[in-house]
């Protein structure tokens, strides 16, 4: 159905801003601009009022986004009805997906998913975990899957799976010989850390402060976004980082990286589901939630994780069943 402009309209008002609209729904300024601009030459009447530091709407722009959060609903309901009338399982899914899980763990579950229901079509939009959460309260994607202590924010959360991280080196690295590694080795070590606001940085500044330290402590050299920028300086034999099992479990089965459990400690995370108290829920929408709910995360990789455990290539701390 053609929503998408009260989509974009709908995102602008919730957050107050077309430059913040325009990195949550991956448009340009001037496209989202664009798309308010026909829908205001429509009504002939402007919908926003714009000032150097702030944007609201005028009370036109009120009355029509409560008519357009009621209308994107009734879209929603009409789809959900005919799908369970008809059968099929077809339609828009949303995706908001915080780095980790948006490259290493998603990608298998959409895969899955469509293999049933080959008449969906998902939009996976990965960012960190603060830009997931930014998604879900501009209402710009149907449902996150973000990797954070999620507490005391405004939407459902709902836990599905236990992540862990490992202090994680390369092959070569002189402490690859070993299974696990004490936190006072790890603090004479180079170290290379997420950016603030990324799910795995906060899970490790929480370890710490329960440990009586902070990330101070750390020799930090390198922080960077890019996951695949770490795995590469590790690989060059710089240092070490902690990432979670997911991003290194096919580098570890592989043999050039190695994954040491931080001695007498497990840094555990919660991988959760995120969605409005009031989401607008179509029935492909139901169901990929009900799929990623129940999905069997115990079983990722479990073929290849077995190969590489009796190589040798591996060790049960850096892949043991949580």
């Amino acid at each position: 159905m053609e929503d998408y402009k009260l989509r974009v309209f709908c995102t602008v008002a919730e957050l107050k801003s077309f430059s913040k609209a325009s990195e949550i729904i991956h448009l340009t300024q001037p496209a989202v601009s664009a798309q308010i601009q026909v829908i205001e030459e429509y009504y002939g009447t402007k919908l926003f009022e714009r000032t150097t530091n702030s944007t609201s709407l005028t009370p036109a722009g009120e009355i029509l986004y409560r008519y357009a959060k009621d209308i994107l609903s009734l879209y929603g309901d009409a789809e959900k009805k005919i799908c369970k009338i008809t059968g099929l399982t077809k339609g828009s899914i949303r995706v908001g997906a915080s780095l980790t899980i948006g490259n290493y763990l998603i990608p298998q579950i959409i895969a899955d998913f469509i293999k049933i229901n080959p008449r969906a079509r998902i939009h996976l939009k990965i960012g960190n975990t603060k830009k997931v959460v930014d998604m879900i309260n501009s209402s710009s994607v149907d449902i996150g899957f973000v990797e954070s202590d999620m507490k005391g924010q405004k939407f459902i959360v709902e836990k599905v799976y236990d992540d862990e991280l490992f202090f994680v080196v390369s092959s070569s690295h002189e402490l690859s010989s070993k299974s696990s590694v004490s936190l006072d080795t790890i603090m004479k070590e180079p170290v290379i850390v997420r950016e603030e606001g990324s799910g795995t940085r906060l899970a490790i500044e929480q370890f710490f402060i329960k440990k009586g330290l902070s990330m101070q402590n750390l020799r930090v050299f390198l922080i960077t976004d890019s996951v695949e920028a770490i795995k590469e300086c590790l690989y060059a034999g710089v240092g070490g980082s902690f990432l979670s099992k997911l991003v290194v479990r096919r580098d570890v089965i592989n043999g050039g990286l190695k994954a040491l459990k931080v001695q007498n400690e497990r840094i555990l995370r919660d991988m959760s589901l995120i969605y409005r108290k009031k989401n607008i829920s179509s029935h492909v929408v139901e169901e990929f939630h009900n799929f990623i709910k129940n999905y069997k995360y115990g079983e990722l990789y479990t073929e290849e994780y077995n190969v590489a455990l009796k190589r040798g290539d591996c060790h049960t701390p850096c892949g043991g069943s949580q």
